[in-house]
C-alpha cells in the first residue's frame, strides 16, 4: 500500500460516520430518549390529566415495594413466563423437527402452524372464551361425551393463568417454530449422512449433533420469549380482565391501569423502569447460564 492511498484512507475515516448517522438518530430519537424520559418521570409525581409534574426522588419506587397489589402481578407476570417460555421452545421445536422435511403435508402444517400467529389477539380471545364456555363451550362438551368433570378454566384461581399461558402459546408458537425450522436447514446435510452410514441411533443422532448445533437458536427463542411474555397484556386484558382474584393480572396491565386509569403517570413509570430491570435481569441471567456452559464445555 502506498503513502498517498494510506493518506486517502486515513482522510476518509471521518465520513464513515455518516453511513452509521441515520440509525443512531434514530436509536436516540425512538429508543435512548424515551428511556431518558421515563426514568426522569419516573421520580416526579405527574398527573396525567392536569400535565402537573413534582419532584418526589424515589417515593414512587419506595410506594412500589410497599404495594402488595404490585407485588401480586410480578409474581404473576414472573409466573407466566415460567410457564410459557419452556412450553414454546420444547413445542416449537418439536415442531420444527416433525416439519423439517419436503412434501406438501409438510408445508402446509408450517403454513397452518404459522398463519396462526397472524391472527389479531381479539379474535383469538374471541374465539378461545366462546371455546371455554362453561356447559356450552366447545371443550365443556368435549369432556362431557367423555364423561369428564368440567373445569373452570377462567374462573379458577389456579387454571386462570395456565390456561391463557397455553392459549397464547397456541396463537404464536409458528414464529419460534419458522426461527428452529431456519436453524435446522443450516445444518449440513454431511454430518447425517455419515451417522447414516455409521447406523447411529436416532436418539444420538438428536442428542449429539441436532441439539449442539441448535444451541444458539435454543438461547434465541428463549431470550426473545422471556422478553415478549414479561410484557403480556392484551389476551389477559380480553379473556379475564386480570380476575379472579387478581391472579392473572400483569406488570403491563398494572402499568396501564395506573397510567390511563388512576392517571398517575409518575408511579406507572416507576412500574415499567422495574419491569425493564425484571427483562434485563432474566435476558441477563440466561446468558450467564448459557457462557458458562459453554466456558465449562470447553
Amino acid at each position: 500500500m502506498t503513502a498517498a492511498t494510506r493518506v486517502g484512507l486515513r482522510a476518509s475515516r471521518p465520513s464513515y460516520a455518516l453511513f452509521v448517522l441515520p440509525f443512531v438518530a434514530l436509536y436516540a430519537t425512538l429508543l435512548l430518549w424515551p428511556l431518558a424520559k421515563g426514568m426522569w418521570i419516573s421520580f416526579h409525581d405527574h398527573d396525567l390529566l392536569s400535565n402537573d409534574s413534582f419532584w418526589i426522588g424515589l417515593a414512587n419506587y419506595r410506594e412500589l415495594m410497599q404495594d402488595e397489589v404490585f407485588h401480586q402481578v410480578v409474581w404473576n407476570t414472573l409466573r407466566f413466563v415460567g410457564i410459557s417460555t419452556p412450553i414454546f421452545v420444547v413445542l416449537s421445536l418439536a415442531l420444527a423437527l416433525a416439519l423439517n422435511r419436503p412434501g406438501r403435508l409438510a408445508t402446509f402444517l408450517r403454513a397452518t402452524f404459522f398463519c396462526a400467529s397472524v391472527f389479531s389477539v381479539t379474535l383469538i380471545t374471541l374465539v378461545w372464551k366462546l371455546a371455554l364456555m362453561p356447559e356450552r363451550g366447545l371443550v365443556a362438551q368435549a369432556f362431557q361425551s367423555m364423561g369428564w368433570p368440567e373445569l373452570p378454566w377462567l374462573t379458577s384461581d389456579h387454571l386462570a393463568l395456565v390456561t391463557i399461558a397455553l392459549v397464547t402459546v397456541w396463537w404464536i408458537v409458528g414464529l419460534p417454530m419458522i426461527m428452529f425450522l431456519s436453524a435446522l436447514q443450516q445444518i449440513p446435510s454431511d454430518i447425517y449422512e455419515a451417522a447414516a452410514l455409521d447406523n447411529t441411533p436416532r436418539w444420538r443422532v438428536f442428542t449429539h449433533i441436532t441439539l449442539p448445533s441448535l444451541k444458539r437458536a435454543i438461547v434465541l427463542v428463549a431470550l426473545i420469549e422471556v422478553i415478549r411474555q414479561c410484557q403480556v397484556f392484551p389476551q389477559i386484558l380480553l379473556m379475564t380482565n386480570g380476575g379472579p382474584n387478581n391472579t392473572t393480572r400483569s406488570v403491563v396491565q398494572f402499568i396501564y391501569e395506573q397510567a390511563f386509569m388512576q392517571l398517575s403517570l409518575g408511579y406507572a413509570t416507576a412500574a415499567s423502569q422495574v419491569l425493564l430491570a425484571i427483562m434485563l435481569v432474566g435476558v441477563s441471567t440466561q446468558l450467564w447460564l448459557e457462557r458458562d456452559k459453554t466456558g465449562g464445555a470447553r
